[in-house]
């Protein structure tokens, strides 16, 4: 039995800055979650999954992350999608 699709974000960690990035409908890096590319079709998903898995000398641990379509964009659909969007949780020196 297959795994029920959910819609959502592609979400990736920056290689270089460690940020938690989004993949927009440009198959660009964004740091906002509403400006990344919602995703509600499966085909679509895996391509542009497989597309993020591809570029390892920007990212890492490229996932569709869970998420729905809020009246400003992508919105996250779990708390750690939420938590990842809002950053550190402490502070870091010199930030």
């Amino acid at each position: 039995m297959s795994k029920k699709f959910t819609p959502g974000v592609i979400s990736a960690n920056d290689l270089r800055e460690g940020h938690v990035v989004y993949m927009n409908d440009a198959g660009q890096w964004v740091l906002r979650l509403k400006d990344a590319a919602f995703l509600d079709d499966p085909v679509i998903a895996e391509m542009w999954l497989n597309i993020a898995n591809a570029q390892t000398e920007k990212v890492v641990g490229a996932y569709l992350a869970p998420a729905t379509l809020g009246p400003n964009g992508p919105e996250p659909a779990h708390f750690r999608e939420a938590f990842r969007a809002t950053g550190p949780s402490i502070e870091l020196p010199g930030i």
